[in-house]
């Protein structure tokens, strides 16, 4: 696989030769810790004999604020060891921790080194022991130091955390905030780094499970931190700006970026095939398709063609009554994907938000939605993120029925769905199901791009076909007269679905159709389409830029109307493993024109399910506020009586 042009090879004389520094600071450093308290209670002794004493508090003014806490020794290869309990020999497990810390330790000196070269920092330091430094030089020089301590402690726990990935499993150890992140210079950086990394395996890493996923969770504490850290710290441009490749590890370094692994998720689900989802024709045509989309996706410019050209779902909610199908919707999309992964021997990992990750501890329900939404986020797998009964989990804003942790989660979601920070690459999408979607937070709602209405069986047909399909093969019932399936042929239904769309469905919204088709004619131009849009508006505020954004990125979607053969799936070399800039053209060729009837029928689709959304919730409230009233008078009703019995 070809370099991208804009990524240098970190060579690999240039990490061994940092082997001999990385392993002496795994054998042993001393460091006196400044922001952090020790977790662990007993010391280290210096010599036999000799015990530890109360640490010494000075008297001198101007001292007394000064730390006096003593330089502790850091042994983390002894401390690795002791994972195992008394064995006297080391595990797999514990070489493979041992290895990969001196391996990431190596490569994150190398990129220091490599920092302080580009910067002139490795000429100010040689100024500064000379005792040349000029005064005028000092400001720099300490910026640059800065600057190389955060670069090495980002890239010693991003590649620890990357190295360690496919020795992980399913234990989780949660170690709490990291705290000695230190930015005076890049050893001490690393120094304050393992002196914490060595407590935190004293006190989680108590057997030898629990090893790599306290180590991993160090390392992603670790990148977090100085990551916020490095929004405001100047002269880290060399860095940011820079992308490193470790051909040995497959290990991309990309500032402040987490390198992932590529992992898969294992999947336990029943997968459904696309004939068996009777009905919801526009909803599985839909999915089908998003499902090729994602496959379209460059691992090595980290880009999908269609999200390049603006035609790519990254968000859609599925909405309709219990019964309808979301669930065997999300069994098919999974299904579809995973299969055409497994052709192409890409990583897929698909996850889904559930109650569970609702927490009663301040906090941490927001962190449980972030790792979700980061685990399928990683450029460096296919992804695909599910919330069903998302009205259970997150919160609405300004229910008083909603609690903290769902209000974290709706925070999260909608910040990583469309806030200032979200980048779409097209290698994974999420979805949103609800039988409830009035009870969503509007905002959140509006972030879905595309909306599935998963409405299940409709026709005759549809009925007859589910009826055949759930009574298995056991019996010898005649089908009678009804061609089985043949109602779900996708293009049939899609395209009458579609046309369906050309008059709104709700009455709310089919009123303002019909008032301003009466004052300007068809809707055949922009102008009118736009006043169409104002109509809309005015009859319901919550109408705004967003939604017009999300039905112009439906039309655009609607212009590559069209499936990606199967034959693409079946066979990658025909697509899925040629170049970006092919597969962008072949894609290219596919596309129509945009329509006006495309444009009419996705301002319906949408703003119908937005009036749909409205009218139940408006319905929802007046029948609880007319059971409210009724209680009310029925209690006093009731009291009064009472009252003139006795």
């Amino acid at each position: 696989m070809s370099m991208p042009s804009d990524q240098m090879e970190l060579p690999e004389a240039d990490i061994r030769k940092h082997y001999d520094a990385a392993a002496g600071m795994l054998d042993g450093l001393d460091h006196t810790p400044r922001i952090a308290k020790a977790k662990v209670s007993e010391a280290k002794e210096k010599s036999a004999g000799l015990g530890t004493r109360r640490r010494f508090r000075s008297t001198t003014p101007g001292l007394v604020t000064r730390s006096t806490a003593r330089p502790e020794g850091v042994r983390l290869l002894e401390r690795i060891e002791a994972s195992d309990g008394d064995d006297p020999l080391v595990s797999p497990l514990q070489a493979n921790v041992m290895h990969n810390l001196r391996r990431a330790l190596a490569i994150a000196l190398a990129v220091g080194e490599g920092f302080a070269e580009v910067t002139g920092l490795a000429a100010l330091k040689r100024d500064n022991l000379e005792g040349t430094l000029t005064a005028g030089k000092k400001g720099e020089f300490t910026e640059l130091l800065a600057g190389e301590a955060l670069a090495t402690l980002y890239t010693f726990a991003n590649a620890t955390s990357f190295l360690l990935a496919p020795h992980a499993s399913e234990v989780t150890v949660e170690i709490g905030e990291v705290e000695e992140v230190l930015t005076d210079n890049a050893q001490l950086a690393l120094h304050g780094a393992l002196w914490e990394l060595d407590q935190d395996l004293a006190v989680f890493a108590d057997e030898e499970p629990k090893l790599i996923a306290c180590v991993m969770a160090y390392a992603e504490q670790v990148m977090e931190k100085v990551a916020l850290r490095a929004q405001n710290a100047p002269r880290l441009v060399a860095f940011t700006g820079a992308s490193y490749k470790v051909e040995a590890d497959g290990l991309t370094i990309a500032g402040f970026t987490p390198a992932r692994a590529g992992k898969s998720s294992k999947l336990t689900m029943t997968f459904k095939k696309p004939n068996e989802v009777v009905g919801n024709h526009i909803a599985k045509y839909q999915a089908v398709k998003l499902s090729k989309m994602l496959m379209a996706y460059d691992f090595e410019r980290k880009l999908n063609p269609f999200a390049e050209m603006g035609g790519f779902i990254f968000t859609f909610m599925g909405d309709g009554a219990p019964g309808t199908g979301k669930t065997t919707l999300i069994q098919m999309m999974a299904g579809l994907i995973s299969g055409y992964c497994e052709v192409a021997d890409y990583p897929f990992r698909f996850q889904n938000l559930s109650t569970d990750s609702i927490d009663s501890y301040q906090g941490k329900s927001g962190q449980n939605a972030k790792a979700f939404i980061n685990n399928v986020l990683d450029p460096a797998v296919i992804g695909f993120g599910t919330i069903d009964d998302i009205d259970q989990l997150a919160g609405k804003r300004g229910d008083r029925q909603s609690s903290a942790g769902q209000l974290e989660i709706t925070a999260v979601l909608m910040e990583s769905f469309a806030g200032a920070n979200t980048v779409v690459r097209g290698n994974c999408t999420f979805g949103m199901f609800s039988n409830y979607p009035e009870n969503v937070d509007d905002a959140l709602r509006q972030r879905a791009g595309a909306r599935f209405l998963v409405d299940g069986p409709q026709t005759r047909e549809d009925y007859i076909d589910i009826l055949h399909l759930l009574m298995g093969k056991n019996h010898s019932i005649p089908t009678g007269d009804h061609e089985l399936f043949a109602a779900q042929e996708i293009k049939k239904a899609v395209a009458a679905s579609f046309k369906g769309h050309s008059k709104p469905h709700e009455d709310g919204l089919l009123k303002v159709f019909e008032r301003v088709s009466k004052d300007i004619g068809a809707l055949d131009t922009i102008a009118k389409l736009g006043a169409y849009l104002k109509g809309i508006q005015q009859a319901d505020a919550r109408f705004t830029g967003r939604a017009i954004k999300n039905i112009t990125d439906a039309v655009k979607v609607r212009a590559m109307d069209f499936e990606l053969p199967d034959e693409w799936m079946e066979e990658p070399d025909l697509f899925l493993f040629k170049p970006y800039d092919e597969k962008l053209g072949m894609i290219t060729e596919m596309t129509q024109p945009i329509t006006v009837e495309m444009v009419i029928q996705e301002i319906n689709r949408y703003a119908d399910s937005e009036f749909r959304y409205a009218d139940k919730s408006d319905e929802i409230a007046i029948a609880d506020m007319v059971r409210d009233y009724g209680r009310t008078e029925e209690a006093k009703r009731r009291y009064l009586e009472e009252k003139e019995n006795t």
